[in-house]
């Protein structure tokens, strides 16, 4: 059984991995019912033993096995169907659920993403066929929050320009010259999308005493969050540090734009651990340049963020390369819910993370 694996190793033993067996000139993989593309190096982050544990007792439950693969490349190989399989539990890299794919696995009845996003692989051809789609995102909120009101104090306290100069080997005098700084404490900060992780980032900020801002087509509970619903262009004008959580979608392309970055009051900073997606990065790096605002950053146009972009050189941005989310709690919390997923649906119960036809049209 995979629960009996090492949490460091929790690859099931090549004995217990079904047989391929020929049927119509294709390569039939039998009795996997749950098949799980996540690459090896990430298995471990997301599936302690315990969780191997449940997801070996929902395979048993629905008849079957669990069958593990490197990625969900994996599941384009050449004349390989896969007859059994009913839960298909992804990550990162997923490539699209086509017809041609999901014509190798006809049974499929649930597909459980490991992460938030799931526009890159689902497709109207999933739901046509009834396939349900779950996603892991709630899990991943926390942590990207706790990223975002890191950056925010950050750039209050002008700790970005501090480091710089230290780092560069500037005199005391120098190094001690910036901007001036700010408290959280009464601080107006503007937050552009209430999802799931903006209102992780609402939750924090308020706790910690600032005036909150948010735009947001969808929000309809702002007095019940504590916070202040405003027009984007309004939040820019008005907040000391902007803070994005909104999703990719064509009309949130380069949201922020130049215009809207001239705007920002002096001396304010833009935060960004969302998608870089809604930021023209040039825009952002004329500004930048000029020292009038700041910037925190965890996404960006080309990733890995090539050694000689202008970005790594400006003493007024605070870079981080895309990891957010990766804490170990996140990671395992994320895991654990894709397992309550699919336990549900093992017992036929509504899902509590459901993925819809029209959530993709509003949240990515």
């Amino acid at each position: 059984m995979t629960g009996a694996q090492p949490a460091s190793s929790p690859v099931p033993h090549p004995d217990r991995q079904p047989r391929p067996r020929t049927h119509g000139g294709s390569a039939e993989l039998g009795a996997a019912t749950v098949l799980v593309a996540v690459p090896e190096g990430l298995r471990a982050e997301f599936f302690d033993r315990d969780a191997l544990a449940r997801l070996d007792a929902v395979a048993d439950r629905l008849g079957g096995t669990v069958e593990w693969l490197d990625g969900g490349t994996a599941l384009a190989s050449p004349g390989v169907v896969r007859p059994a399989a009913r839960v298909l539990v992804t990550c990162w890299g997923q490539p699209p659920l086509d017809a041609a794919l999901l014509d190798r696995l006809p049974t499929l009845q649930l597909v459980a993403h490991t992460g938030a996003s799931v526009r890159p692989f689902v497709t109207g051809e999933l739901f046509a066929r009834g396939v349900r789609v779950t996603q892991a995102g709630q899990g991943m909120a926390r942590p990207v929050a706790e990223v975002a009101l890191t950056f925010t104090l950050a750039l209050l306290h002008q700790v970005p320009r501090f480091d710089h100069a230290l780092a560069a080997g500037a005199d005391w005098a120098t190094a001690e010259s910036a901007p001036p700084r700010h408290e959280l404490l009464g601080s107006t900060i503007g937050v552009v999308g209430a999802s799931r992780t903006g209102r992780a980032n609402i939750a924090l900020l308020t706790a910690l005493g600032a005036r909150v801002l948010v735009a947001d087509p969808y929000l309809t509970d702002a007095d019940a969050l504590g916070v202040e619903a405003v027009e984007l262009d309004e939040l820019f004008r008005r907040s000391r540090i902007v803070v994005l959580h909104a999703p990719s979608l064509p009309e949130t392309r380069h949201l922020v734009d130049a215009r809207r970055l001239a705007l920002m009051p002096d001396g304010a900073g833009l935060v960004n651990t969302a998608r870089s997606w809604l930021v023209d990065e040039a825009a952002l790096l004329a500004e930048l340049r000029t020292g009038r605002i700041d910037a925190a950053l965890d996404v960006f146009d080309a990733e890995p963020l090539p050694a000689d972009h202008p970005l790594r050189a400006l003493p007024n941005v605070l870079l981080t390369p895309h990891h957010a989310a990766g804490t170990v709690e996140g990671r395992l919390r994320q895991g654990r819910i894709v397992l309550a997923e699919l336990d549900r649906a093992a017992r036929g119960e509504p899902l509590e993370h459901a993925v819809t036809p029209d959530d993709l049209e509003r949240v990515a």
